[in-house]
């Protein structure tokens, strides 16, 4: 993944992250808000109710304004203008509380005026579970009344908590997916780390390969070119073997090189016009030779009209030398390769088959990916870094070329390339 896209997640990311905790925020807030109206509207009519049956049992009169006073968010002063009995007053404050739902703790005090101070009533609970933390008895007056009483609710917030379950729930969900995103970006970050440090070693691995190739492949040909060598078939064979495979080793190099610089997007297309059927000609003549060697049959069918093309002769002689390559290493015994041209809606359709042992249907998305090799348990006939393929669909990319691969097991494969002029 590049540097920029990476980027652009993380920026995109702590941006939707900020938005999200931001709305959730305001949302709980107003959330609290409106459950605190609601509260506060609730002890109103129920503290209103209570005064009322206090007056009308006593057949006294209630005060036309400043019934109900808010000293605190969780503390009420009810004006009577009479003398309160404890007794009916936590009577009817039960009543009017259970009446509107409202299950929560209180204590009340009644005023005494010939002692000029708050005579605490009781604690109503409505659960049997000791309350920690919780601040009691502590009831202040309020000097503006002769006759009143006042009702404090301790816990309060716990009771408005209880009632935003659900939003504290999705809330919580929330916070444990951004972890989740965070923690996930984290990795991302460090795999990329990772995989630029695997990048790094492998292109510096490469490039120190390159030297000492380019050094056998002179001793070879000095090998070879001496006529003592030349006389002995079996110094010549041996000579003959290290040349073979040290140019088979820099062939590697050379394609996990242009893979690097694929990948790094610092290669650059050399696009002129090609005439695909002679470039295919010269491969399959360099290919027949190991195909004669097991007895196979290499076929062509060019049936395009008009085979010139703009492309990168190169990669193009490349991606085609590994097609015809997969095709004589995968075969069953002796490999039957066909190469066809036709021309499909002002295009040139290239198609390379072969009679091999093709591979299953839950391996043929992934045979283009990097360095995926089909599973053979611990049997290994066929050498490769499972570079090939990947390296074909990068280069048909990079031409705007489709590539399509279709394949049976024991049928054989079929790849076919479609070249725009």
């Amino acid at each position: 993944m590049k540097s920029s896209v990476i980027r652009q997640v993380v920026i995109l990311g702590a941006i939707a992250i900020i938005s999200i905790i931001a709305i959730q925020s305001y949302w709980v807030l107003k959330t609290w808000d409106l459950r605190e109206q609601e509260f506060h509207r609730s002890v109103n009519i129920a503290l209103r109710k209570v005064a009322e049956n206090l007056s009308e049992l006593n057949q006294s009169v209630l005060p036309l304004k400043n019934l109900v006073t808010r000293l605190s968010s969780n503390y009420y002063i009810v004006n009577m203008e009479d003398v309160i009995d404890a007794g009916q007053l936590e009577y009817f404050l039960q009543k009017e509380f259970e009446a509107l739902a409202m299950n929560i703790d209180f204590e009340y005090a009644i005023f005494d005026c010939s002692s000029d101070e708050m005579v605490y009533g009781n604690y109503c609970s409505y659960s049997v579970e000791p309350k920690d933390n919780v601040e009691l008895g502590k009831l202040p007056k309020y000097d503006q009344f002769t006759y009143y009483f006042g009702v404090k609710f301790p816990t309060k917030s716990s009771y408005l908590i209880g009632k935003m379950q659900l939003s504290i729930i999705f809330t919580i969900i929330l916070f444990i997916t951004i972890i989740f995103f965070v923690y996930a970006i984290f990795v991302i970050l460090r795999q990329r780390r990772l995989s630029q440090m695997q990048k790094d070693f492998i292109n510096n691995m490469t490039h120190e390969f390159k030297t000492p190739i380019s050094t056998i492949k002179i001793s070879a040909d000095v090998f070879l070119g001496n006529e003592s060598i030349q006389t002995d078939d079996r110094l010549r064979r041996y000579a003959t073997i290290i040349k073979e495979q040290n140019q088979r080793l820099n062939n590697q190099v050379e394609k996990v090189l242009q893979l690097a610089k694929i990948e790094r997007d610092s290669f650059k297309l050399s696009l002129e016009k090609i005439d695909l059927h002679e470039l295919l000609m010269s491969t399959l003549q360099s290919v027949s030779l190991r195909v004669n060697e097991k007895n196979g049959s290499i076929k062509n069918d060019l049936r395009a009209a008009n085979p010139i093309i703009k492309a990168d002769k190169l990669h193009l002689s490349n991606i085609v030398y590994n097609l015809l390559d997969n095709a004589v290493k995968y075969c069953k015994e002796k490999p039957e390769i066909t190469v066809e041209t036709c021309e499909v809606e002002g295009q040139i359709k290239l198609t390379i088959k072969d009679r091999g042992i093709g591979i299953a249907k839950e391996h043929q998305s992934k045979v283009f990916n990097k360095f995926y090799r089909i599973p053979t348990g611990n049997v290994h006939n066929v050498k490769g870094f499972g570079l090939g393929l990947f390296y074909v669909k990068k280069i048909c990319d990079a031409h705007n070329w489709k590539i399509n691969l279709e394949s049976e097991i024991d049928n054989g494969t079929s790849i076919s390339i479609m070249i725009k002029r």
